[in-house]
């Protein structure tokens, strides 16, 4: 954003913008994301997440998003816990398709300045959304829309695309040692 000058209010909306992948089995990918949120939000900029996977109604971050809307919408779209060992479910493909839907009509309405798809490297990794598909909208991408994608087990073909590219490294975990997941830490 160009700095404020006398009299004058800056100018919102992007000029320009890129694609951000935040991947790695770290912990911070959605945290960081939501970061960035935060920050776009403090400078007039829309929002939108849309949690490819993910639908806990407990998570802090729906909260919060309460408080900063318009300017933040948070959409989960997956269904409550965890895809097991067993793999994915049909419902859990219908559900990550009405995700990619829902991020098409984001997209092709510009809807919003930055467009976070948490957690859509995962549904990729696990077959729910095909990398060709990813790639096809992150090829639509408007070019004045950041377009942030979050998840383990990031596509090579997506991460050539990107333009930032961020590997979170797990170094040391307290879930190695049977710690749960806390409210407003974790979730």
């Amino acid at each position: 954003m160009p700095p404020r000058q006398e009299g004058k209010e800056p100018t919102l909306g992007l000029e320009k913008g890129f694609v951000q992948v935040y991947t790695g089995d770290g912990k911070g990918k959605t945290t960081a994301a939501l970061g960035l949120a935060l920050r776009a939000v403090g400078h007039g900029l829309r929002v939108v997440m849309i949690q490819f996977l993910k639908d806990d109604g407990r998570a802090g971050e729906l909260a919060a998003a309460q408080h900063l809307a318009p300017l933040l919408t948070i959409k989960p779209m997956g269904r409550p816990g965890f895809i097991g060992p067993e793999g994915p479910q049909p419902g859990d493909v219908e559900l990550a398709n009405a995700a990619m839907q829902e991020a098409e009509k984001v997209l092709s309405e510009k809807g919003c300045d930055v467009l976070i798809l948490d957690e859509i490297n995962v549904a990729v990794h696990l077959g729910v959304i095909s990398q060709k598909a990813l790639l096809a909208l992150v090829a639509r991408k408007p070019s004045n829309m950041e377009l942030v994608l979050t998840g383990r087990g990031a596509p090579e073909g997506l991460l050539q695309k990107a333009d930032l590219v961020t590997t979170m490294q797990c170094t040391k975990h307290y879930y190695d040692v049977g710690q749960a997941a806390r409210l407003g830490i974790e979730v």
